[in-house]
Parts: structure tokens; sequence; C-alpha cells
């Protein structure tokens, strides 16, 4: 029995490599285009685009993991099935059953791995992520680049003709506070100051001019400060207990847990459903693989969705009795009542 279990187990490793790693290529490609927009509002470097994507990992295992899971072990148990090897365990006297005693055990597995990546690894990249763009984004103010069009401070439209470290040379400021009303300030030379999450940029010598409905007025200046209005709110690292305490309190947050849980479970709760359609008798019966990966991961991803949307503790566990039951079921009906 220990090397129908070893045997059954390589033919799944090998099946779901197969299968888990061009998904996770692809969508890998997917989180890095992702991440190259950022480009257009922050400027980071190659490592810096490469410490982002190492925060997305998690991310990317977490979602392809269950439907790699299905996809390989109905190839598996098809496999077996049109090769004729399973009427020959069969044949030995092991139950359609104890066949699937390995391929539950690794479905567990798989299981508890999704349950750490969501519950902690996930919850931490997620922050790292965002206090990585926060501090880019905080730096980006202090980074005006001279000759380039579009820049803003805060809600002012910035123009520089020269940089000369933090000294700014020839600057024009644009600001428009609402339809009627227009802010146009220049200066000759001017420097960026930024104390205890206070933005402000100090003018040197200028003049502007301010508009309202009917009205224009014109100021000359030595010395004009102008402060970023915009408020930064330093990032809050939480840690795992707290980050999901607030599921207690957040509606949000709960169905997000909910959803977890119930993604995490897809690889143990899809072993009976994919096996009751999978093992087959290949004189009789056709191979519908795609259609059971289809249909089961969409089945299992649609109460999923459901979770993360309305869900509630009380449905989470009749989804799970639910489903279990049906794997049950359609397994004594379909496999396990003949073989």
């Amino acid at each position: 029995m220990v090397k129908v279990k070893h045997y059954i187990s390589s033919h799944f490793v090998k099946s779901f490599l197969m299968i888990f790693l061009p998904f996770f290529f692809i969508i890998s490609l997917v989180y890095l285009v992702k991440i190259a927009t950022l480009t257009s509002k922050i400027q980071i470097t190659f490592f810096e685009l490469l410490a982002l994507y190492s925060y997305s990992i998690t991310d990317i295992i977490f979602y392809t993991l269950p439907l790699s899971f299905v996809a390989a072990l109905a190839n598996v148990l098809i496999k077996l099935s049109q090769d004729n090897e399973l009427i020959v365990l069969y044949a030995l006297g092991l139950k359609a059953k104890r066949v699937l005693r390995p391929l539950l055990l690794l479905g567990l597995l798989f299981s508890l791995l999704l349950g750490s990546i969501s519950f902690f690894a996930m919850p931490l990249s997620k922050q790292l992520y965002k206090s990585f763009k926060e501090k880019k984004k905080s730096e980006a103010k202090l980074n005006l680049s001279p000759g380039k069009l579009g820049q803003k401070f805060g809600n002012y439209y910035i123009y520089i003709k020269d940089k000369n470290k933090n000294t700014l040379n020839d600057i024009v400021i644009y600001n428009r506070t609402d339809k009627n009303n227009e802010q146009f300030f220049a200066a000759k030379t001017a420097k960026l100051n930024h104390k205890t999450n206070i933005t402000s940029l100090l003018l040197n010598d200028g003049y502007g001019y301010t508009y309202a409905k009917n009205k224009l007025q014109q100021a000359k200046y030595q010395s004009l400060e102008v402060y970023d209005e915009i408020k930064e709110k330093p990032f809050k690292f939480e840690n795992i207990i707290s980050y999901w305490q607030r599921a207690f309190i957040e509606k949000k947050m709960m169905h997000r847990a909910l959803f977890f849980i119930f993604i995490s479970l897809i690889p143990l709760l899809s072993v009976y459903l994919v096996a009751s359609f999978s093992i087959i008798n290949p004189r009789y019966q056709a191979n519908h693989s795609f259609l059971i990966i289809l249909f089961t991961t969409l089945f299992l991803y649609f109460i999923g969705s459901t979770l993360e949307k309305i869900g509630t503790p009380l449905f989470l566990v009749i989804s799970i009795i639910l489903v279990t039951l049906l794997g049950q079921w359609l397994f004594h009906r379909r496999v396990s009542k003949y073989f």
C-alpha cells in the first residue's frame, strides 16, 4: 500500500507542476504589467520593481494553486483510468476510497498551505506593498524634475526650468481652485522644505496673478511659502492578530476572511467531487476532464465569491458541509458503488 501511495502521489506531483508553473508565469506577467503602470506616477528602479513583484508572489500562489490542484487531480485520475492502472489496483483488492487516501492527504496539505498563505503571508505582503507605494509617493513630491510638464505639488501644477541640488530655478505654479478662480505664480528660485509630514515650497523673488470672475489681482513678493494641503497619513503597520481582529467589526474584512477560508479548503473539498467524474471505465465512459475542471472550479469559486460579498460564518459552515456531503454522495453513486 505504501508503494501505491507513493506511485499515485508522484503522478500527481508531476501533473501539478506541469499545470501550476505555466499558470504561475502567465499571472506573474499580468502582475508585472500592473506594477509597471506605477512608473507613470512614481519612479522606481529595476530592483524596486522586483521587490514589488516579490510582495505579489503570495497573491499569485493563492489564486493559481487551487485551480492547479483541481486540474492536476482530474488529469491524474483520468490518465490512470484510461491506462487501466486503476482497474489493476481494484483487481489487487484496493477499493476506490483507499486509492483516494493519498490524494486526500495531499488535499489537506495544500489546504493548510493556502490557509497559511492567506492568513499570515498575504496580510504582511499587502502591507509591505502599500508601505512601499506611500513612501515612493512621498519621495516623488520632493523629486521635481526640470523641464517636465504635469508635475504636481499638492493641488498645484509646477514647471521648473532648471534645478541645482536643493534649489529650483525659474519656477512656474498654476492652480485652479474652482471653475471661476485661478492662480498663477512665478519665481526666480525656490526651495522644498519637508518637516514631520508637512511639505512646503518657499518661493523667492517673484510675482503672482489671482483671477476670479470679473476680477484680476497682481502681486509682487520677495518670499512666498506654498504648503501642500494634501495631508499625508503615515502608514501604520499592523501585526497579524490586530489585522484580522478588524474582521469582528468590519463586514468587508469578515467577508474577506470567509473567502480566504473557503478558497483554502478547495483542494480538500474538491477531491471527492473531481474523483466522482474522473474515475471512469475507459471502455464505456469518455474523457471529459476539461468539463470536470471547468464546472468544479466554477461551482467552488461561485460559493467563494458569494461568501466574499454577502457571506456569514453560518453560511460558510453550511457551504462546507453541503459541498462535503455532495462530494461523498456523488462518489458513492458513481464510483465506490462499482469499484
